[in-house]
């Protein structure tokens, strides 16, 4: 390593871990799990391996630690709203955008890529995302989506096959900006798509007029 080089690139003595997990899902998006080295993440955050260790024994505990800062709160977020929004319709709305805004549209929207490439090469790491990320997203927009139907304001709906059309299509943007979206320039402006669909999946819900109804 010369003087020349940036001092951001120099190792430190010590690093916070969020320092660590901030690079450890840059190159997680980056490169893959399989193909990450501890070796490569102490790297990237400017600290030698054995710093590293002091915080993460594996590579496994990084990505749960990076799930556990990142995504978890997001779902927190979304939890709360259900106290927030009395209307469904508001609520499944600020729920699906929240979920663009905290995770989609940030670095956090590569991991959906990584699981779906890796899940079945590291069938912990796919347990623990299942168990912590699919299961509360889908007990969220489950509850959502059931208070809706409650109150009139959408159709009945298969209730488990809902929650996967409702987030698979922002699943699919997000994944879509780290494989081809680079390569196809079609990242620039993610607005249209945004506003397709919400326009098709809220109007989709939505419970038929009776006749005689006024709006």
């Amino acid at each position: 390593m010369t003087e020349t080089q940036p001092a951001r690139r120099r190792r430190r003595k010590e690093a916070r871990p969020q320092e660590l997990t901030a690079a450890a899902l840059s190159l997680f998006v980056e490169k893959g799990f399989a193909a990450t080295r501890l070796d490569d993440i102490a790297e990237r955050a400017g600290v030698s391996k054995g710093t590293l260790y002091l915080y993460f024994d594996s590579k496994d505990a990084l990505f749960k630690a990076v799930i556990q800062e990142g995504v978890v709160p997001a779902l927190h977020a979304g939890e709360a709203l259900l106290e927030q929004h009395d209307d469904p319709l508001e609520l499944l709305r600020a729920i699906l955008s929240g979920w663009w805004e905290r995770i989609g549209s940030t670095e956090l929207g590569g991991i959906p890529k990584l699981m779906m490439s890796e899940a079945g090469n590291f069938p912990d790491v796919a347990a623990y995302y299942q168990r912590e990320v699919i299961q509360r997203g889908t007990a969220l927009l489950r509850a959502a989506v059931s208070r809706g139907i409650a109150r009139g304001v959408f159709r009945e709906v298969d209730l488990d096959a809902i929650c996967s059309v409702l987030i698979a299509p922002l699943v699919y943007r997000a994944m879509w900006r780290y494989s081809f979206g680079p390569r196809c320039g079609q990242e620039a402006d993610v607005g249209p798509y945004l506003k397709t669909y919400f326009d098709l999946i809220l109007n989709g819900l939505m419970a038929p007029v009776a006749a005689g109804d006024t709006q």
